[in-house]
């Protein structure tokens, strides 16, 4: 399969310019020089940066300079240190993969398309020195299947309209249901030989999101081990998320969890991308901080050998905080394993 060069191993930088409170003190103090340094000395070739349109632009759509000179220093950051940067649109007007964000109309309103389109001009723009290390991620996690027709339209003027300032930095384009692996079908086929197929990995729910309290019906309280039999999982997904199994029902109920699953998982999404010639790319996965550590780590080392065989390039969520910080303190004992092979 293609491989996106550059963008291998990585880790994002959620938290900072994006889902978070758009302060001054988190703008400063998140994220911080230093970081990029550790990250680097993790093995990692690159970032993935998540900014919300909160950064870039006034409620009304007026740039904001301060946001692109904040942007603009975390960019050279990563190239003091050697890494590559994926620019994440991680909130769009009329968009958010999180309905708490309460942005909406983007796939219907042209008004809202046409700012999308005019902020990625001027990102471009703005950046168009720097393709040598960046890749631009159009819209984070679409959510509903019924927005693809409308999408694949949007994101293919988006990439016209970049094209005609950067005509060969990566584009990173994702599907539905918050860029589902199955989803990759869907995407429209490729423009041209620099665009990347995006999904986020982050089966099986049951196991990495348990806990996970905006996910109802999903209690604080509910813990299920990574060694629970598909069968139990299955149990539990039925309970706790609505049914959402994560195909897990296409294994044998007394099986567990092992790298097989995401052999699985990913296969038709590696059938399209090899068929179309475009490289595959994880944008996010992860495990969230209710799990132990150790029971974590053994789940990066179920999935990373698959990402490996299939040359697929990833970055994990997130590196601080964010309910899945691989930094924080209660990682530490597990974190030089994780990291060898992230």
């Amino acid at each position: 399969m293609k491989i996106f060069s550059g963008f291998q191993r990585g880790v994002n930088l959620g938290g900072w310019f994006s889902q978070c409170d758009h302060s001054e003190e988190r703008y400063n103090f998140f994220i911080t020089q230093a970081d990029f340094a550790v990250i680097k000395s993790w093995g990692c070739d690159h970032v993935r940066l998540p900014i919300d349109y909160d950064l870039l632009e006034t409620a009304d759509g007026t740039p904001k300079e301060q946001g692109y000179i904040r942007l603009g220093r975390a960019v050279s950051w990563a190239r003091e240190n050697g890494l590559h940067m994926v620019l994440d649109l991680h909130k769009t007007a009329g968009f958010s993969f999180d309905p708490d964000e309460h942005e909406g109309g983007f796939f219907e309103n042209e008004a809202f398309q046409e700012r999308f389109y005019r902020l990625w001009t001027r990102i471009a723009r703005r950046f168009a020195d720097s393709t040598d290390l960046l890749a631009f991620e159009l819209l984070n996690e679409v959510t509903e299947q019924s927005y693809m027709d409308a999408w694949n339209r949007i994101s293919q003027e988006c990439i016209r309209r970049i094209r005609a300032i950067s005509p060969t930095v990566p584009i990173l384009v994702g599907g539905y249901w918050h860029n589902s692996a199955v989803s990759v079908p869907a995407i429209a086929p490729p423009m041209d030989e620099n665009i990347v197929y995006n999904f986020h990995c982050y089966e099986p729910l049951i196991f990495t999101h348990q806990g996970a309290t905006w996910m109802p019906p999903m209690t604080p309280d509910f813990r299920i081990p990574v060694t629970a039999s598909y069968g139990e999982m299955i149990a539990a997904s039925q309970r706790k998320l609505n049914g959402n199994c994560s195909h897990l029902e296409d294994f044998s109920p007394s099986d567990k969890l092992s790298s097989d699953y995401f052999t699985a998982f990913f296969a038709e999404a590696l059938r399209v991308a090899e068929e179309r010639n475009v490289p595959l790319y994880c944008g996010e996965y992860g495990v969230i901080d209710r799990v132990p550590p150790e029971q974590a780590l053994q789940w990066y080392q179920v999935i990373h050998p698959v990402f490996e065989a299939h040359g697929i390039g990833r970055a994990a969520w997130s590196y601080r905080e964010m309910d899945f910080g691989l930094s924080d303190a209660r990682m530490d004992s597990v974190r030089q394993q994780l990291t060898e092979s992230l």
